[in-house]
């Protein structure tokens, strides 16, 4: 699948701060709102500590499993798309696009969104490793084993849209910090996490590298909302109310 991208930044940036990180996804988003110019953005960054993200809607106490996540003082924290909770740190490779829906109308549907992005990221990926396919409505898979759990939130102009790449990440740590999703896909077929996911075979810079080609986001933008990050780290995304909302 080709791709035309028109002037997407490329910010391959991770903060050291959790909340900061989610923050940033949704600062990129909230500028690109308030840009004239309907601008783009793909961004990558790799905790390099793990933690649990819930999605916007997940429910606090059933998905993550918090006895372990206090024992061994791993934060919980909350995005702000939809999707089932993950964990991710070292070795789980996260991206965000941010797209304008005034250049890519077609992006509106969210089942387009999904198939349009996914597509995008199976032909990055399928050369380095065969077999990666879209599964369900939402992954990437290999073999039935999914590598990539991805989600979006939709504004006026501007769409989010991210997810994980997991290459070399401590499989383990699911099983530990995160329940049984309370949706699953038909092809999960009831499996636990340890029989349902995989790592992709392959380092994280070729796995960057084939990400930022395929979206034709080579150029790297330096400039990132900074003090709107911060601000809604510390009003949102650190707060106990927004993170055990539901």
């Amino acid at each position: 699948m080709a791709v035309v991208a028109l002037c997407m930044r490329f910010l391959d940036l991770t903060l050291d701060d959790p909340a900061e990180n989610l923050a940033l996804d949704e600062a990129l988003l909230l500028e690109a709102e308030e840009s004239s110019t309907s601008s783009e953005v793909l961004r990558l960054w790799e905790s390099s500590r793990t933690f649990v993200v819930l999605g916007s809607s997940s429910q606090y106490a059933r998905e993550a499993r918090l006895d372990a996540c206090e024992r061994d003082g791993t934060p919980i924290l909350r995005r702000p798309s939809g999707g089932a909770a993950i964990v991710t740190g070292p070795g789980c490779l996260m991206y965000s696009l941010v797209l304008s829906l005034e250049r890519r109308r077609e992006l509106a549907s969210i089942d387009v969104a999904h198939a349009w992005v996914l597509g995008n990221l199976a032909a990055a990926l399928g050369g380095l490793v065969p077999g990666v396919v879209r599964a369900g409505t939402s992954d990437l898979a290999v073999g039935g084993r999914k590598f990539s759990g991805n989600s979006l939130r939709v504004k006026r102009s501007h769409l989010l849209y991210h997810g994980t790449l997991l290459y070399r990440f401590e499989l383990a740590s699911i099983e530990r910090y995160l329940a049984a999703p309370p949706r699953q896909p038909t092809y999960r077929e009831n499996r636990g996490h340890a029989e349902f996911v995989m790592n992709l075979s392959i380092g994280g810079e070729r796995l960057r590298e084939a990400v930022s080609r395929q979206f034709g986001a080579m150029e790297e933008g330096h400039a990132w909302p900074r003090e709107r990050t911060e601000a809604l780290a510390s009003n949102k995304y650190r707060d106990r109310a927004w993170i055990e909302r539901v």
